[in-house]
């Protein structure tokens, strides 16, 4: 029987338009002037995916509504790891309410920006970590380049299940560069709190497929966390090469990859840690 495919990260937007507009200072995707879930739908065919976790991007500031509604029409297909305003007054008071909107699964919150990356370290972030630990709210948090901002918060909330994004690799970098620091993400395995997110991988090459250099790290990861706290994903909209072959860099590449670990990594663990109903 074959197994479900849930993608750990996908990401939807809507045009720039008056009547929708984006947060001033960020600037169109090049990739693609819209990709809305029409768009995904037919990608997901096309590849071979059975389900996606939405995550908003950055560019449309904290705004989760394309998730939603995409959560509340194909409540079998998609959910959503919402963003939140750190720094809004009244973010604080929508916490406790946050998982009862459609779809909605956690939190992904975003340190790879001048503006952004002191919130971790200034006290900015402070009061959201005991709030979604009480809450029981899992949280993506994404720290390129930073995995060591991620220790302090996974040794003092053990409750707050937190994943960490893109494997923390430093922006723009490649190949053995971008895993210069594997033996400290490791490290994290002994937080039983702590999963990763295996994304976006071909973007880290400059082989290629199925980019080779990258399968070591890989196999790294899984010594230290099992297959039971490593989650695929594509983060699609990146991609320079197909959603199938991301996909199959994984499912028929990696052979070592086998049986009930490779149900686990390339969709069953994330949905368990966050909590979406399993798939079978």
């Amino acid at each position: 029987m074959p197994i479900k495919i849930v993608d750990a990260q996908v990401h939807l937007w809507g045009a720039n338009t008056p009547e929708r507009p984006w947060p001033q200072g960020h600037s169109q995707p090049q990739r693609e002037r819209v990709f809305v879930r029409q768009d995904l739908l037919a990608e997901m065919r096309a590849a071979g995916v059975d389900r996606a976790v939405i995550v908003p991007p950055s560019w449309e500031g904290c705004r989760n509504d394309l998730g939603i509604e995409a959560a509340r029409l194909y409540p079998d297909k998609f959910a959503v790891m919402g963003r939140l305003e750190l720094k809004d007054p009244a973010s604080p008071a929508l916490i406790a309410a946050w998982k009862k909107q459609p779809g909605m699964l956690g939190v992904r919150l975003t340190f790879h920006t001048a503006a952004q990356r002191p919130w971790l370290t200034d006290g900015t972030a402070d009061w959201f970590w005991p709030a979604a630990e009480r809450a029981g709210i899992a949280v993506m948090i994404y720290t390129p380049g930073e995995v060591k901002l991620v220790a302090p918060i996974a040794e003092r909330h053990l409750g707050l299940k937190l994943i960490i994004d893109h494997m923390a690799i430093p922006r723009g970098a490649k190949d053995d560069a971008a895993f210069a620091h594997i033996e400290e993400l490791c490290g994290f395995a002994r937080f039983a709190n702590v999963a990763v997110k295996v994304t976006s991988l071909p973007s880290y090459s400059d082989e290629a497929y199925p980019h080779p250099k990258l399968h070591q790290y890989v196999r790294r990861m899984y010594d230290a966390f099992g297959p039971k706290r490593l989650f695929w994903g594509s983060d699609l909209t990146r991609m320079l090469c197909s959603y199938r072959l991301c996909k199959t860099m994984f499912t028929e590449e990696m052979r070592w990859m086998t049986g009930d670990d490779l149900e686990w990594i390339m969709g069953r663990g994330v949905c368990e840690w966050l909590g979406w109903q399993t798939i079978r």
